[in-house]
């Protein structure tokens, strides 16, 4: 009976111990001492199986060997049953590691998968830096209009509201660079072919853009030339001055003009403009005839279409083909249009997307000169979240009240008082509003009605509130499908 059990039970006992320290035994002993007991590791004899690397079946033989020698210990092997293994090549309770090392070995994925989170938000990190220094790169700063509006300091207006902010947006008629393909490159001179005084209102819920006309005569003044001269002050239509002394003559020239300070200026060429319509996937219009310009490049269709950067650049430069020729109209047809890409880029989350704002800051920024205040891409984020709660209807467009001049009806000249009542109002930030052509000619025949019928003893206005002034113009909220 006994060699029987030594055969089941596996390795032989080692002579020089008592039998309860071979593996069983030490397993049934440890059963039977008080808690807390330990014994000492014993060096494996050469080519003996580690007990945690025992085969299954090696396993179970000594679990039949250990029921055999505890059927005479008064239920120990039962206990030994219930608590774990305990015999040659199988763990129980007490063999396993009290260090945790076990649990750590079973999930190696943690760590990958905390080094792989750690890489990648690495890698989104640099991207992201490279993104916003590739755009912020774009960006060219004026510092010589800086300079010399220094000089003249104490001749330009003072700020009257704080918070309001009035930039001067000019679109640049260079033929120089990429721009020649528009016509004939003159030496890259500067020319002013667009220039629009942009008022953002001290709450932001505003925004207020006023076309200046090319043609318009006014009082430019002293400036200096690109050559370090200094020009006469000379009575001349308005886009001279940004040929004579660049962007700080005409800031100086447009302060004159309105006495409102101009806090930023930016200037954008025919290739910015472009791209940024590219950018948006195109601006719908409605056309009521066709158009076939030579000149600007453009061939339309009547009815709704989308056009694309070039299309576009045509469609707000033309002149000769569309409607009667003259500037003022395509001052209106350029607002009209500059609405419809305010309108596109708020109703397709451009501004809140950034995936899609990217092509947009890529296209304006390329292209764009600013002065010092607005030359990083923080500036212009700023300015831009400023500006993208402004309902759509509360972005308006006008050309400042105008007449032909009376000694030559190819120049503008302004109408008085309406357009310095429109420069007050800006400059003290109150509130403007703007209604198409036509439906301001029924206001003031209305107007006009109303005061034939008023009796002489009816009292004087001054006794009601002051209405807003209200001038031609369109707003984002307008569809040009409409007009």
């Amino acid at each position: 009976m006994d060699a029987d059990v030594t055969d089941s039970a596996g390795t032989p006992a080692d002579p020089d111990l008592p039998a309860g320290d071979t593996p069983q035994g030490r397993s049934q002993g440890r059963s039977q001492e008080e808690p807390g007991a330990t014994d000492s590791k014993e060096e494996p004899e050469p080519g003996a199986v580690p007990e945690n690397d025992a085969p299954q079946d090696s396993g179970d033989e000594g679990e039949a060997g250990a029921r055999e020698d505890g059927e005479g210990d008064g239920g120990d092997g039962d206990q030994h049953g219930s608590d774990g293994k305990s015999a040659a090549g199988a763990q129980t309770w007490a063999d396993h590691p009290k260090d945790g090392s076990a649990s750590r070995r079973k999930r190696p994925w943690l760590r990958w998968a905390a080094l792989g989170a750690s890489f990648l938000v690495m890698i989104s990190a640099g991207a992201g830096w490279w993104l916003y220094k590739k755009l912020d790169g774009n960006i060219t700063t004026d510092t010589s209009a800086a300079a010399e509006l220094k000089v003249y300091e104490k001749e330009r207006p003072t700020p009257v509201v704080m918070d309001a902010q009035n930039i001067l947006l000019i679109g640049s008629d260079s033929r120089s660079g990429d721009n020649r393909e528009y016509g004939r490159d003159d030496g890259g001179s500067q020319r002013s072919d667009t220039t629009i005084l942009l008022h953002l209102a001290a709450d932001r819920k505003s925004a207020t853009a006023v076309s200046l006309p090319r043609d318009l005569m006014v009082e430019v003044p002293k400036c200096r030339t690109g050559d370090d001269k200094e020009t006469r002050e000379q009575f001349t239509q308005f886009n001279s001055a940004f040929e004579l002394g660049g962007t700080a003559c005409t800031i100086r020239t447009v302060e004159r003009l309105t006495g409102i300070r101009i806090d930023h200026h930016m200037v954008v060429d025919f290739n910015g403009f472009k791209d940024m319509v590219d950018a948006v996937d195109g601006v719908e219009i409605c056309l009521k005839e066709p158009i076939d310009d030579k000149d600007a490049r453009l061939e339309l269709p009547a009815g709704r279409q989308t056009l694309n950067g070039e299309e576009a650049l045509g469609y707000v430069r033309a002149r000769k083909t569309l409607g009667d020729g003259s500037d003022t109209e395509r001052m209106e047809r350029q607002q009209r249009f500059l609405g419809a890409l305010v309108n596109k880029m708020q109703s397709n989350g451009v501004l809140l997307n950034p995936t899609r704002l990217y092509p947009v800051l890529d296209a304006a920024t390329k292209s764009l000169t600013t002065d010092p205040g607005l030359d990083s891409l923080r500036d212009l984020y700023d300015l831009v979240r400023s500006m993208r709660d402004v309902p759509t209807d509360q972005v308006q467009f006008l050309t400042v009240p105008r007449q032909p001049y009376r000694q030559n009806v190819n120049r503008d000249e302004l109408v008085e008082p309406d357009a310095s009542e429109l420069f007050k109002q800006l400059r003290e930030d109150k509130p403007v509003a703007v209604v198409p052509a036509d439906e301001l000619k029924e206001k003031e025949e209305e107007k006009e009605k109303a005061q034939d019928e008023k009796p002489d003893d009816a009292g004087s206005d001054s006794e009601s509130p002051t209405p807003t002034p209200t001038y031609s113009g369109s707003s984002a909220a307008d569809d040009l499908c409409e007009q």
